[in-house]
């Protein structure tokens, strides 16, 4: 170690030479094994991994990890100086924190482009410090993670690697990088805490009331948290119960009630001198029950629990459970872990905040920058005063923002946000602490704090269990910043901060219903059931009647003023409503409601609360757990309410349809549900769609586990983005296109008959029938068998465009075998045409001739086939008529062909001979509607068309024994999800199917996006298996058996059912749209220049966007915005810009968007672009000596 240290410490120089010799030293150093060398089969563990960065035009971009181990870290190396400018620069300057911080952007960057997400990103200068950034999430829910920012970690020196805690902490991220996760950490803790408490509970109820159980144990439980993190000294709790209590018993209720007295009121206990004052109401009752020495026993484990280490996030539910005796049983059930609240808190809350803060960091760099080139002292102290200033305007805005659930049930929506905030919190302490030079964290209440945390709850024991974990939570968060300083007192505070009551309805009391005709109370059948005494079967017992209640002046509830709201309201159908809440609360809700739909579910009324609100500008956004049925037409009418509003309409701008969740209401129920978060202006909205689900062994896990693809776009009401076979019409855009081949019409072969006879001949034949003068008239051709089994590299006779004179006097010799073996059958056929032009094909396609001769190559398919694919061929190939031509050399056109979005479509309208699919192109091509996508998107799909293409061949290339439709078989068996005899594997490595099945899954992606159908992605995904799906190694890693765990459903027909109808119902409707547009004189060629030549193409372009000639030209936009004068706005208005736009764009281009001095947007465009890539907001890539820029969460959707 000492070594290590000695030979490293305060080194400077050329990271570029020292950075690997370095790296091996730590490897050494932490007792890990170095990484061995770089190589084909090593690209998971070593140094200067490469990673390909895709650009959405397709452009890619090769960089290097400096270090890399797959599902551990992505690590950046660079070395400063002490002294001088060398290598990464002098420490402690600007220029310096500015290279650490690109070191950081790289990271992240890279981070993005490997697989699986690395839960660890580290920086470090070599002998200086290191820098070390934590993401355990799997997916990319933000631009840049959930890592957080540069500032959000402290450094970690490198002489600190001599304590043992340090370097066990890098120990453990090279070998065991899990172990660190904190969630999987608390929660374990969380789970054995909530099991001892349950136990207590379970025999205190024998002998006391179930509430004063419970509040009487959530006094225990933050006493035992108290003590734990040093709120109580000496272990002052678990030390009386082992010496004291649980050798008199009887003690323990005196006892312990005077040590909540003094805690209340901050006074003197027995030996331990003065306690702090806890005050805020859980002690103002002190009172304690008896306890036996077994129930002692059972509160001993507990109080020897880590107690500071508990997950407030569960701690609460689980709480909740233990104490209430009906759910006790459920305690060992799956509950909502803290990742699912996350994923609904961030979008809401924390993200708007994260992109505040991005642009302030860059507000700030640059006013630091400005500091380092001012001459004077005075100017210098001006600029760093002003970079502290704009830090502490943010912190006061974060200090005075206020959140709401209204339906907080035991708080974890409140407690996770708050841990979130304060974590923002503390970067940008962090951030100011470096710019003035000390550190800023104050031991006062002038913070985020729970007062900021507000909640309705109609359960009083989860209302004061929600207050409790939110103080416990923020203890933590003190303890963490200040080691054992105690907080200010009074350490708890009585804000009254969760109201419980009904959320949604407010009433002055109840009474019983009166009906008006009998004047008797009204009631309803209880739900009890009885012996019917003749059938035997249970009929509802009349006599089990339960009175219904009149609401008294029932109105609106009022919520509390907030800036946020993010809630899970009870899930309760419009039955279960009646029977849980009662007809008369039903009927006050309806009445009260009047303007909103009747027949919703009880969690709509808070939906529509929310977009009242929003719609007034009293909050920012919202963000609510629904029923999945929120999309269906009853549900949505609430949606649609506010989305289609004429004035201050929201927009959706965050959704999962379908996602897992546990519903406490029904007993731990594993439900599924919808995130839906909503702000006022128009938003391109964010879609997640699940695409691999797995049950783990924990709800941490399971979430973990969780896979989604993410699609951007307006959201609709329905929660998608984006629109009879028998009525889709023939596209002019398609005509012209399509052809059957050639058909030879000459003598049927006989079973066992060569197949070399008439206008075929072999290859090795050739040069008996051709020569320089003739060789138009000896062709290759083609055949459905040849491109679906083993081709037979046959050619043909064609005099196509001779008559019979002249096809002698060119070719005599091959003129003599047509009218040997072709005459003689042609002159006995019923059909004049073959009879008279016997030494032609019986149909020689003169249009398909046509419409290939300016192509080098075109596309085919068989016209009958097991499996419906598609592939390229030279245009001197001639077809057989058991192929399907497509005039089109384009391999955009290849790889839509080659979807399953026209597979669909093909299988549906095409039909079957025997039982193979049939492709008939005046059904299967013609009316069949190509998608418009963007130039980047198109080009994407081309080149995978060219991989599809080019793949299949490579592999018939080196293996001709090898067929196309075997191939297909094996991927089909993939798909299906079917284990691997040995010969599958070995076919499998020899074909590389999972290397055809992954170009497939890619090309059917695009092409969903393509058409704007992301939303069908998962259910695709289930039907036909992803490579998202197959556990590490695929396929050839050890065969399907590896696949069984695999949430894929192959062969559920439903499903596969659901899918196609979508697809052909988008597609039909898609058709009459293009056909309505070929009306109205707008026709979207596939070859214009050869279909429509005489007609002028006019191509409408978005102004500054897939300009491509060389002299960049620049059309300002119909309405340009003002350029803003102020940095933190200028940087707003460019990344909106490219986010909201899409696409790459040029410097010049996005100034063209902006009104302004030219001069003015000239020299702060180029600094906003700087500061935005190196906030990690953007990326670039320079094309043709250009440099284009694209917002970084397209490169999330690509």
């Amino acid at each position: 170690m000492t070594d290590f240290i000695q030979k490293w410490a305060g080194s400077e120089g050329n990271e570029r030479a020292n950075y690997q010799t370095f790296l091996n030293d730590f490897c050494e150093f932490l007792g890990v094994e170095p990484s061995p060398p770089k190589g084909r089969e090593n690209n998971y563990y070593c140094f200067d991994r490469d990673v390909k960065i895709i650009a959405p035009s397709g452009v890619t971009t090769t960089n290097f990890i400096d270090f890399y181990k797959e599902g551990c870290f992505v690590l950046e190396a660079k070395q400063g100086s002490n002294s001088s400018n060398k290598g990464t620069g002098k420490r402690g300057t600007a220029t310096y924190r500015k290279e650490m911080k690109k070191a950081f952007g790289q990271a992240r960057t890279y981070a993005r482009f490997v697989t699986p997400k690395p839960p660890f990103l580290i920086t470090c200068d070599i002998g200086d410090h290191f820098r070390v950034w934590q993401d355990f999430s799997e997916s990319w829910l933000s631009a840049n993670g959930n890592y957080g920012t540069y500032d959000s970690v402290p450094k970690i020196l490198f002489t600190d690697l001599e304590k043992p805690d340090v370097k066990e902490f890098f120990y453990k991220i090279f070998t065991d990088p899990q172990s660190l996760n904190p969630e999987k950490i608390a929660a374990q803790v969380t789970r054995e805490v909530a099991a001892d408490l349950a136990d207590l509970a379970k025999t205190l109820e024998k002998t006391a009331d179930p509430q004063v159980v419970a509040q009487f144990l959530m006094r225990c439980i933050f006493t035992m948290f108290a003590e734990d993190v040093g709120l109580l000294k000496e272990q002052l709790f678990t030390e009386a119960l082992e010496s004291r209590w649980l050798l008199k018993p009887q003690d323990f209720k005196p006892q312990v009630e005077a040590l909540w007295q003094a805690m209340n009121g901050g006074t003197s206990f027995g030996f331990h001198g003065q306690l702090l004052r806890f005050n805020g109401g859980l002690f103002a009752n002190p009172q304690a029950l008896e306890l036996t020495a077994e129930q002692l026993k059972i509160l001993l484990k507990a109080a020897e629990r880590d107690w500071k280490n508990v997950e407030p996030a569960i701690f609460g539910t689980l709480l909740e459970r233990a104490l209430e005796k009906k759910e006790r049983s459920k305690l060992g059930a799956h509950y909502t872990p803290r990742a699912y609240v996350e994923r609904l808190v961030r979008p809401v809350i924390i993200e708007p905040l994260q992109e505040k803060w991005q642009l302030l960091q860059g507000e700030v760099e640059t006013l630091l920058e400005e500091e380092e080139a001012a001459k004077s002292a005075a100017a210098k102290t001006k600029k760093r005063q002003e970079a502290a200033a704009k830090l502490t305007e943010f912190l006061g805005e974060l200090r005075q923002i206020r959140v709401l659930d209204p339906a907080c049930g035991s708080g974890n929506f409140l407690y996770v946000t708050m841990d979130l905030m304060k974590t923002l919190e503390l970067e940008v302490l962090n951030r100011l602490g470096t710019v003035l030079g000390s550190s800023q964290l104050r031991l006062d209440f002038d913070q985020v704090n729970p007062s900021q945390f507000l909640g309705i709850e109609i359960n009083p024991r989860a209302a004061e269990i929600a207050d409790l974990v939110i103080w416990i939570g923020y203890l933590q968060w003190h303890f963490r910043l200040f080691g054992n300083l105690p907080p200010v007192e009074p350490v708890l505070r009585e804000y009254k901060n969760i109201e419980c009551r009904d959320a949604v309805l407010d009433y002055d009391g109840t009474k019983p219903a009166i009906d008006p005709k009998t004047g008797k109370v009204r009631t309803r059948w209880g739900g009890r059931t009885m012996r019917h005494p003749v059938t035997g079967e249970d009929v509802p017992d009349p006599s089990d009647q339960v009175k219904i209640l009149e609401y008294i002046n029932p109105r609106e509830a009022q919520w509390q003023q907030a800036d946020y709201i993010v809630s899970n309201p009870p899930f309760l159908g419009t039955k279960k409503m009646r029977t849980k809440l009662g007809d008369g609360y039903v009927d006050s809700l309806v009445s009260t409601y009047s303007k909103t739909p009747a027949n919703i579910d009880y969690v709509m009324y808070w939906w529509n609360r929310c977009g009242e609100l929003l719609s007034q500008k009293s909050i920012k956004s919202f963000g609510l757990i629904t029923s999945n049925s929120i999309s269906q037409i009853r549900n949505r009418q609430v949606v649609c309410l506010h989305t289609h509003r004429k004035k201050r309409a929201l927009s959706i701008s965050f959704a999962i349809p379908d996602h897992p969740w546990v519903d406490e209401e029904e007993g731990a129920a594993q439900v599924r549900i919808a995130m839906t978060t909503a702000h006022e202006k128009l938003y391109r909205g964010r879609l997640g769609k699940i695409i691999q689900e797995i049950e783990g062994e924990t709800p941490e896990e399971k979430a973990s586990l969780l896979k989604f693809s993410w699609s951007k776009g307006i959201i609709y009401d329905d929660l998608r983005i984006g629109v009879d076979i028998i009525k889709a019409a023939s596209l002019q855009s398609n005509s012209q296109i399509s052809y059957q081949g050639c058909k030879l019409v000459q003598p049927r072969r006989n079973k066992g008959e060569h197949w070399a006879r008439g206008f075929l001949i072999q290859s090795d034949e050739v040069s008996q029938y051709k020569s320089a003068q003739n060789s138009s008239v000896i062709r290759p051709y083609l055949s459905g068998d040849d491109i679906t089994g083993l081709t037979r590299n046959a050619f043909v006779i064609d005099f196509f465009g001779y008559d019979s004179n002249s096809a002698q006097q060119l070719n005599p010799t091959a003129y003599q075998r047509i009218v040997e073996q072709i005459r003689p059958h042609r002159e006995q056929s019923t059909d004049r045409l073959f009879r008279e032009k016997w030494w032609l094909f019986g149909r020689t396609r003169p249009a398909m001739r046509q419409a290939n001769q300016d192509l080098k190559r075109y596309i085919v398919t068989s016209e009958v086939s097991k499996h419906r694919f598609f592939i390229f061929v030279d245009s001197n190939v001639l077809p057989d008529g058991s192929l399907i031509i497509l005039s089109l050399e384009d391999a955009f056109t290849l790889g839509i062909v080659s979807s399953q979005i026209h597979i669909c479509w093909t299988l549906a309208m095409g039909g079957t001979l025997e039982d193979r699919p049939r492709y008939n192109n005046s059904v299967c091509f013609d009316p069949f509607p190509f998608p418009d996508p963007s130039a980047e998107l198109k080009q994407e799909i081309r080149e995978l068309g060219e991989r599809l293409d080019s793949h299949r061949k490579q592999v018939q290339g080196a293996h001709p024994e090898v067929t196309i439709t075997a191939m297909y078989n094996c991927l089909e068996k993939m798909r299906r999800v079917e284990p691997f005899t040995d010969a599958d594997r070995e076919f499998n490595n020899k074909a590389l199917i999972t290397t055809l099945k992954q170009i497939h899954d890619d090309l059917d992606r695009l092409v969903f996006q393509a058409y704007g159908w992301d939303d069908l992605i998962p259910l695709w995904q289930k039907v036909y298996g992803d490579l998202v799906s197959l556990p590490k190694g695929g396929a050839e890693g050890g065969g399907m058996e590896d696949l069984e765990g695999c949430q894929t459903e192959p062969n559920n027909s439903e499903l596969k059912e659901q899918l196609e109808q979508t697809i052909l119902q988008r597609l039909v409707d898609l058709n009459a749209e293009r056909a309505e547009e070929e009306r109205n004189g707008f026709v979207r060629w596939l070859r214009p220049e050869y279909q429509a030549p005489d007609q002028v193409i006019t191509q409408k372009v978005i102004e500054g966007l897939g300009v491509e000639e060389e002299k960049e030209e620049v059309i300002a936009p119909p309405e340009q915005q003002k350029f803003p004068t102020k940095l933190k706005d200028q940087l707003a208005a460019i990344r909106d810009l490219l986010r909201t736009q899409g696409s790459e764009w040029t410097q010049t281009q996005i100034s063209a968007q902006f009104k302004g001095s030219t001069k003015t947007k000239a020299k702060a465009i180029p600094i906003c672009l700087e500061i935005l890539e190196d906030l990690g907001v953007i990326f670039s890539h320079t094309e043709a000596e250009t440099k284009r820029y694209y917002a970084a969460e397209i490169q999330i959707f690509s």
